[in-house]
């Protein structure tokens, strides 16, 4: 696979009771990338595909806050974090 077309993971963090924006804490593409992933699945963190917001998301720097022009996308990326979450722990 050429770098052009390698995968891409972007990790965020969200506190919703501390009132601050989510923020970028791991990224990376190719080996990186599946690392994260395979963490991420490790400790049953949701995973959502969404090629588009990850390119964005990529472009920030660790412990960055998201930049408010993508609140609605991360936002709706919380809210598909939470419904998951949901359905885990009600079960």
């Amino acid at each position: 696979m050429d770098k052009k077309n390698q995968k891409k993971a972007v990790a965020l963090k969200y506190d919703h009771e501390s009132g601050i924006a989510p923020k970028v804490t791991a990224k990376g593409k190719g080996q990186v990338a599946h690392k994260i992933i395979e963490l991420a699945k490790k400790h049953d963190i949701p995973i959502k595909d969404d090629p588009d917001l990850v390119e964005v998301l990529s472009s920030l720097e660790i412990d960055e806050e998201i930049p408010s022009e993508i609140y609605v996308a991360v936002a709706e990326l919380l809210a598909f974090v939470y419904s998951m979450n949901s359905k885990r722990y009600s079960k």
